[in-house]
């Protein structure tokens, strides 16, 4: 059942279910809660309490925000966790994992881990010697450029191909799901709005992070040449000893739909770790 939490004279669409500590789900940019279909019921399943989040401007969410930016859905994340009764965990992907970022620095009190899948957290440059030699990050990167500037969904549809290197099972009804999401007066635009705010304001709060945190990378993440290395980045930035890196071979920038049996084995022992005070 879908829960709505006001901010601002905005909602955040979520759901919860299960009993037991807090984890919280947040997708990246163009998708919904719907992305976590795959992982949600395992956590459910394993004794946590989770709550799937739609981010402002996406899935049932409504429309008309002033901002975009991570700082912003940080805010939405910890209002969200507050609202529930934390701490909680967040598991963030690409944008969010940016947001988690923030949110762990900005309220300790009530977060206590963050995993980011495939996220954006740190400054990012051109890399021109990757879009040289590394074939599918110039085809996701191109792409992305396109969505940008033309707002079409037939360059997303073009990157998500990219993006999942292996589709999952139901790629075929999910597609569909996106099309149909994405088509929806103001939904592109706030997509548009989410690829253009800069992960500076995440990287800038990684030194002040006090929790554990997990970063999950692909081999085949488009949006790196070298995804590997983007995730040694993060983890150098933040304090000595918080942060682990874990590269998942094969998979694309959705790890959670695409390989979610290799997040949940990853991501099982550090919620274990994390929250077992909670």
């Amino acid at each position: 059942m879908t829960e709505h939490l006001d901010i601002a004279g905005n909602t955040i669409a979520y759901d919860l279910t299960g009993e037991g500590p807090l984890v919280v789900l947040a997708h990246g940019i163009g998708d919904s809660r719907h992305s976590y279909r795959f992982v949600a019921p395992a956590l459910v399943a394993a004794g946590y309490r989770v709550a799937n989040v739609d981010l402002r401007g996406c899935g049932e969410s409504s429309l008309g925000w002033d901002g975009y930016s991570r700082t912003d859905i940080a805010g939405d994340l910890v209002a969200l966790v507050r609202h529930l009764g934390g701490p909680a965990v967040i598991i963030g992907q690409s944008i969010s994992g940016g947001a988690a970022t923030i949110a762990a620095a900005t309220a300790p009190d009530v977060i206590s881990g963050v995993i980011e899948l495939a996220p954006f957290t740190r400054k990012q440059s051109v890399d021109l010697g990757g879009l040289i030699r590394v074939k599918r990050f110039r085809a996701g990167y191109v792409q992305m450029a396109m969505v940008i500037v033309r707002g079409r969904l037939a360059n997303w549809k073009k990157y998500l191909d990219v993006a999942y290197p292996t589709k999952p099972t139901d790629w075929s009804t999910e597609l569909t799901r996106i099309e149909q999401h994405l088509s929806e007066p103001g939904r592109m635009e706030a997509l548009q709005a989410m690829c253009t705010t800069k992960p500076t304001d995440a990287g800038a709060h990684l030194a002040n992070v006090t929790c554990p945190v997990l970063v999950v990378e692909g081999t085949l993440d488009p949006d790196w040449a070298d995804p590997r290395a983007e995730g040694e980045r993060i983890i150098a930035d933040l304090p000595a000893g918080l942060g682990e890196l874990a590269v998942i071979d094969g998979a694309g920038h959705y790890p959670h739909a695409q390989t979610p049996d290799e997040v949940l084995a990853l991501a099982l022992p550090f919620l274990a770790r994390t929250l077992a005070d909670a």
